[in-house]
């Protein structure tokens, strides 16, 4: 089965295309995007991206619902038919863009139990589960923002340059990657570790891990990274 989630530097604008709107799929799907939260978006070589419009569900979208941006945010291409407009994030995934060079596709999501330690005013524990720190590294927190504004880019800016996911209190997740299936992979792990965070925290008390193995964990990630 191909997975159409991954792609390289020569990828087709139809594969950027499908890419897209089977990651909105799976993110609806699994309620990381409920409603029509959310938004998914890739880059197009140096100066343009592709991403998904405002008020639209991710999980049901066409290949002609995707708008085409330049860096500055202005809309270049779209379907006229459609009448889709510019997500209101769009800011937060052109920042992201502009610190991470290394990066080509940035989802934000909403997920629930993530979202849900923000709220308590948890922070998000980097010394619970071992795929964490091996796989992911550090997931920090941002201060509050207001949503469909310019302050949730510069709430990212201090955190986005040094790690591939980070959390948006009290609404939601960011996560970014080489391609759509390395930022759906980091965001679903996000929230199954803040899943077993929440159901632990209803059991009893957090066992962390040792130092000596957390060491073993970030050394261990370093040498897995390309």
């Amino acid at each position: 089965m191909v997975n159409l989630l991954r792609f390289g530097e020569i990828a087709t604008e139809r594969d950027l295309r499908l890419a897209i709107v089977e990651a909105g799929r799976i993110c609806y799907a699994q309620g990381l995007m409920p409603a029509n939260n959310g938004n998914i978006s890739v880059r197009m070589g140096e100066d343009r991206v592709m991403i998904t419009p405002s008020t639209l569900c991710k999980g049901r979208m066409d290949l002609d619902d995707l708008l085409i941006i330049d860096l500055e945010g202005r809309v270049l291409r779209f379907n006229p038919r459609k009448r889709r407009r510019i997500s209101s994030e769009t800011p937060m995934h052109l920042e992201a863009y502009r610190q991470r060079p290394d990066i080509r596709a940035v989802i934000h999501a909403h997920p629930a139990h993530a979202t849900a330690l923000t709220v308590a005013g948890i922070p998000f524990p980097e010394d619970v589960l071992p795929e964490l720190l091996e796989g992911l590294g550090p997931v920090p927190t941002t201060d509050f923002a207001t949503p469909s504004s310019n302050e949730n880019a510069l709430a990212i800016r201090p955190h986005i340059l040094g790690h591939d996911a980070v959390l948006i209190r009290n609404h939601g997740a960011i996560t970014v990657g080489h391609d759509l299936d390395e930022a759906l992979v980091h965001l679903e792990r996000v929230e199954h570790v803040a899943r077993v965070i929440v159901m632990a925290h209803g059991l009893g008390e957090i066992q962390h891990l040792p130092p000596e193995m957390i060491e073993k964990l970030h050394e261990l990630r370093k040498a897995m990274k390309p």
